[in-house]
């Protein structure tokens, strides 16, 4: 249910596909991955109990996104470091991908509602990507 896009030895993006529940919390990330994706599964009573995150300075040298398809179908395509088209996969509603590293692009194949988080701030078109 947790499909790599790897590409000549470079994790380009993971792919949590719906129905995916493991007991418990599963992290489908490295401890040091600078975002990280889990899932939580817990039954019914079960608290996470309060708590408040401690501050943590980092340095972000590597934009992710994450993407959940709340509706639709989409293509997503993964590029190499030099703008070449090296993988593709079909996401559908409830899945959800990590985008690590490389490029990327999509193909709507169905009206789609997307859902995206990243690391900010966002700078604007110019400053945040290069067009492949």
């Amino acid at each position: 249910m947790i499909e790599r896009i790897e590409h000549a030895g470079e994790l380009l993006a993971l792919v949590m596909r719906d129905g995916y529940e493991p007991e418990g919390i599963n992290f489908i990330t490295d401890a040091d991955n600078p975002l990280q994706l889990g899932v939580l599964v817990h039954r019914q009573g079960f608290q996470i109990k309060p708590h408040i995150h401690l501050p943590l300075s980092v340095n972000i040298n590597q934009i992710q996104e994450v993407l959940h398809i709340d509706s639709g179908k989409i293509a997503a395509r993964f590029y190499d470091s030099q703008g070449e088209e090296v993988a593709s996969t079909v996401v559908n509603c409830g899945d959800t991908i990590l985008l690590v590293s490389g490029g990327h692009g999509f193909d709507i194949l169905e009206d789609a509602k997307i859902i995206e988080v990243k690391q900010g701030p966002y700078r604007g078109v110019a400053e945040d990507k290069v067009r492949l």
